[in-house]
């Protein structure tokens, strides 16, 4: 592996190469890209990420982490070039960021020179609760200065997966006070959502636009049940993904013919004996 002051040289290399792509001599296909036209493979990126991480491919990981860092590379030298902010001020943006929000490991000095504003901090001492709580109240100092006219949930980005949109906007809410007191208000609430867009598919006229509006607050409702009980929406769903890719290669291989000459009873029961076959039923 590298060494500390290799891994600083590694960087310059990388930074530099990332400029020489997108240099007049540089790459045609580098050169023509934006900020829109890329932000689609910085989402691709992250989800290869996770995938490599869930299959614990440590070599794969390696590489998908350097896709990845290319994402922030080529953001920033595409940012450098009309004179918004190069990847050295990203780096010490975050910098200051980590020291302004961890007091209790850099000390209250630092975390005051690096901007933290907040004050009455526990820093002695503390558990990871006390930690995000402190966190939680050093991101609402830096935002003192906001216009009033910013709504408390502009600040959650519009583009980021609608999953983990959904939790944020739940959780922001919460800290208003606007949320269920317990989870039985929101079993009560999905069984609501479920009788409404029941409701929409037994309609003389289907309304295709009501009825993707009742399954979406279906789907609001279950992620804010999945943010009470602690739960993160978009690793349960990921799981549950991998499961069904499972259970389904299961059921190919324990078939002689292809599925599509099966009735549905027969699909049904092959499923059946797939699910209790993994329980060792």
């Amino acid at each position: 592996m590298a060494s500390e002051q290799d891994t600083g040289q590694l960087f310059v290399e990388a930074v530099q190469i990332m400029a020489r792509l997108r240099a007049p001599v540089g790459c045609p296909w580098d050169r023509e890209q934006t900020f829109e036209s890329i932000r689609k493979y910085t989402l691709e990126e992250t989800y290869e990420v996770f995938d490599a991480i869930e299959r614990e491919d440590w070599q794969d990981l390696k590489e998908e982490l350097g896709d990845l860092l290319l994402q922030v590379l080529f953001y920033s030298e595409m940012a450098a070039e009309p004179g918004h902010f190069t990847i050295a001020d990203v780096i010490e943006t975050l910098n200051r960021k980590l020291i302004r929000r961890h007091p209790h490991v850099f000390g209250d000095e630092a975390a005051i020179a690096a901007g933290n504003g907040a004050t009455g901090l526990d820093t002695a001492g503390i558990d990871a609760g006390q930690v995000l709580r402190n966190w939680d109240a050093i991101k609402e100092s830096e935002k003192a200065g906001r216009t009033k006219s910013e709504g408390r949930l502009d600040s959650i980005s519009r583009s980021m997966p609608a999953l983990l949109e959904a939790s944020k906007l739940g959780s922001k809410a919460a800290k208003a006070g606007f949320d269920w007191p317990d989870i039985s208000g929101l079993l009560e609430k999905l069984r609501e959502e479920t009788a409404e867009l029941e409701a929409e598919l037994q309609a003389t006229e289907r309304n295709e636009a009501a009825i993707r509006d009742e399954l979406g607050d279906l789907l609001f409702t279950a992620v804010n049940l999945a943010r009470h009980l602690k739960v993160d929406s978009e690793m349960a769903l990921r799981d549950a993904n991998q499961k069904f890719r499972r259970r389904f290669a299961s059921m190919e291989s324990a078939c002689e013919y292809p599925l599509e000459g099966l009735s549905a009873d027969e699909l049904e029961r092959l499923w059946t004996g797939v699910k209790l076959k993994e329980r060792g039923i």
